[in-house]
C-alpha cells in the first residue's frame, strides 16, 4: 500500500517532544515498522521544515526524511488540482490551494492520504482522494 502523509501527521510524530499517541502518529509509527512504501511531496517537506529554527535540527530532519521519496504532479496533474479545488468550492467546501496539491498528488500517484487534518474528509467526499 503506498501512502502519501501529510504535514498535519509528521507534526504530531516529529515536532514535539513526546511523539503524540494520536491514532495516525500510531500508524505512521505501524507503516514504517512494516516497510510500507511513504511518500512525502515538496510542498510537505517545506511545511514540515519552516518551522525549524535551529540548524542542527533543520540537518537532522531533512537526514531523518531523505528516505521517503518524492512525488510530485506534472502539468496536468496541477490543472486536474485546480480543478478538484473549484469542485469542492461549489459544494461549498473551502479547501486551500496546498490541500487540493497534496490531495491531488496522493489521487495520481495511487496513494492512500494519511491526514489528522479533517479537511481531507471533505475533499475525499467529491473525489477520488482515498485516507487512510
Amino acid at each position: 500500500m503506498r501512502v502519501l502523509v501529510d504535514t498535519s501527521v509528521w507534526s504530531l510524530a516529529l515536532r514535539r517532544k513526546i511523539p503524540s499517541a494520536q491514532t495516525e502518529v500510531l500508524r505512521l509509527t505501524e507503516l514504517i515498522s512494516d516497510g510500507q512504501p511513504i511518500f512525502l511531496t515538496g510542498i510537505i517537506l517545506v511545511e514540515i521544515l519552516q518551522g525549524i529554527k535551529e540548524q542542527p535540527q533543520s540537518l537532522r530532519m531533512r537526514q531523518y526524511l531523505e528516505v521517503f521519496p518524492l512525488i510530485e504532479l506534472d502539468r496536468a496533474g496541477y490543472i486536474n488540482a485546480a480543478r478538484l479545488s473549484s469542485r469542492c468550492r461549489s459544494k461549498g467546501i473551502q479547501s486551500g490551494t496546498v490541500d487540493a496539491l497534496i490531495a491531488q498528488t496522493a489521487i495520481e500517484h495511487g496513494c492512500y492520504l494519511l491526514t489528522a487534518d479533517q479537511d481531507f474528509a471533505q475533499i475525499a467526499r467529491y473525489s477520488d482522494l482515498k485516507l487512510l
